[in-house]
């Protein structure tokens, strides 16, 4: 009884061994020269809840993301999902044409509470700086590692501007682009512009145009709807947190402009 037991395992591992050993009757000595990395999109969220239930949610629920930054000092960093698998954090996504962005990109947690509603108004949560730092070394590491360009470097409200807001206005877009990993609309070319728009602003179908080559999915319907005004909102909570209202005006006019001017010239 013994020997049967010691021959199957001995034949249980050679199995194992044969089924990592390349087939021999494919050649991979040729690479395409068309090709690239599957993952093409860094998404950036808050989680709206605490440090350990964040953790417990997104390892056993139906939501997950590949990496979760927690709150507390020291920050420590999970990875939740190999960055060669998929996980479920984006939902039904949009960017410059690209849909289900699932599949194509690594998504990011970040431990924060989001905001609470109080008989003031809403008021959001900050983002430690300490965390900030490990957000920005992180996204740093990945962008390198996959090539993911500046403009492909998001957060949720840009990918779902219908029915997401964060990370919210307080997430610290501006300190990713001064490390060089966003592209940003230049101070003095938005200052530049700005009177022009304020002298003439632009109609509902111009800023819908802006917006869609920017990378957003938005109506091009040439009137303010909803849904119009909520990627407005995305756009401003990200470059303009001063003000979020999703009405079109000057400073907006002249953000998406230099925006989209600057990043078709890169392209």
């Amino acid at each position: 009884m013994m020997k049967n037991w010691l021959l199957i395992g001995i034949l249980a591992i050679l199995l194992s061994a044969c089924s990592t050993v390349p087939r021999r009757d494919i050649d991979a000595s040729i690479s395409a020269k068309s090709q690239e990395d599957r993952v093409q999109f860094l998404v950036l969220h808050y989680t709206a809840i605490d440090q350990p239930t964040s953790l417990r949610v997104l390892s056993q629920q139906g939501v997950s993301s590949h990496y979760l930054v927690g709150n507390e000092s020291p920050v420590k960093v999970w990875q939740l999902v190999d960055e060669n698998r998929m996980s479920y954090h984006a939902g039904l996504s949009d960017w410059k044409g690209y849909s289900r962005l699932n599949a194509s990109s690594i998504g990011i947690e970040i431990v924060n509470l989001g905001f609470k509603d109080t008989p003031e108004g809403r008021v959001y949560f900050p983002f430690p700086q300490e965390q900030i730092d490990r957000v920005i070394a992180l996204v740093r590491e990945i962008a390198a590692r996959h090539q993911i360009r500046p403009e492909y470097i998001l957060g949720h409200s840009d990918i779902a501007p219908q029915r997401k807001s964060d990370p919210g206005p307080l997430f610290p877009w501006k300190q990713l682009a001064d490390a060089g990993l966003i592209p940003w609309p230049d101070a003095a070319e938005v200052a530049q512009r700005t009177p022009l728009y304020e002298a003439q602003l632009p109609d509902v179908s111009w800023f819908q145009q802006k917006l869609a080559r920017h990378g957003y999915a938005v109506p091009q319907t040439g009137v303010l709807d909803e849904a119009t005004k909520n990627v407005l909102i995305a756009f401003q909570t990200k470059y303009r947190p001063a003000k979020f209202d999703g009405i079109p005006d000057a400073e907006t006019a002249a953000m998406l402009d230099v925006l989209v001017t600057n990043t078709n010239k890169v392209h």
